[in-house]
């Protein structure tokens, strides 16, 4: 499921807001109160542009614990080499044992070590649109923070994924864009009730765009309207 289909790149999902930067905060004194109080970690492979990184910008604000390539981790591990997807099911896994990410750039995922991380808790996220400014629009590239934001409110902790969401200017984008598909996937009960949902999203918004195609009136080229 995590190879999805180059098609899934033109599926349209409702907007009301546009990307901006991610260099400001837009938390305030009363956001502590919204804080998780389970660990939040990632391993960073020195890939990415620290400048653009939101990995990085949580780690500079201290929301996220950086690790050495080696050590292990034991909550939920955001992995391409998960085997289930993320699910409510996973919520005391969560609140026991926290959320850890991968930060890496997503050209360099083929030769990034991943599989030396052996998660014991390795899951993949389920079809979900980047609001990122570096990646905005694209189906399941998401940041560091909208892949840990994403986790959180599926498995029930939405006002800890809005918390750390808040630190960027763009972060409201992400669950605006995605707001639908969130509260599916945090309705359901387990992985497979996730990824059934996910499928059924995907094959009726591609209906939808075929409908729409073929509903477009085929107008006659300027050649022929212009001829006698």
């Amino acid at each position: 499921m995590n190879e999805l289909n180059e098609e899934l790149e033109n599926i349209e999902i409702k907007e009301s807001s546009n990307s901006g930067d991610n260099t400001s905060c837009s938390g305030t004194s009363s956001d502590e109160d919204e804080a998780p109080n389970f660990p939040v970690a990632m391993w960073d492979f020195n890939q990415c542009d620290p400048k653009k990184c939101s990995g990085r910008k949580l780690a500079r604000l201290k929301l996220v614990k950086c690790l050495k390539i080696k050590q292990r981790f034991p909550g939920i591990v955001l992995t391409p080499t998960g085997k289930k997807c993320v699910s409510p099911d996973d919520k005391g896994i969560v609140q026991s044992k926290g959320i850890a990410v991968v930060d890496c750039s997503w050209a360099r995922i083929d030769e990034t070590p991943i599989a030396a991380l052996k998660p014991s808790y390795g899951r993949l996220l389920p079809f979900l649109v980047a609001a990122n400014p570096i990646n905005y629009g694209r189906p399941c590239q998401l940041s560091c923070v909208e892949a840990i934001a994403a986790t959180m409110y599926i498995t029930g902790f939405k006002e800890a994924a809005r918390f750390y969401l808040d630190k960027f200017s763009w972060g409201h984008s992400f669950i605006t864009l995605n707001k639908e598909l969130l509260d599916l996937y945090a309705n359901c009960s387990d992985s497979q009730s996730v990824v059934a949902e996910q499928n059924k999203y995907i094959e009726e918004a591609q209906k939808k765009q075929c409908s729409n195609r073929n509903a477009c009136p085929d107008f006659p080229s300027s050649s022929e309207s212009d001829s006698d």
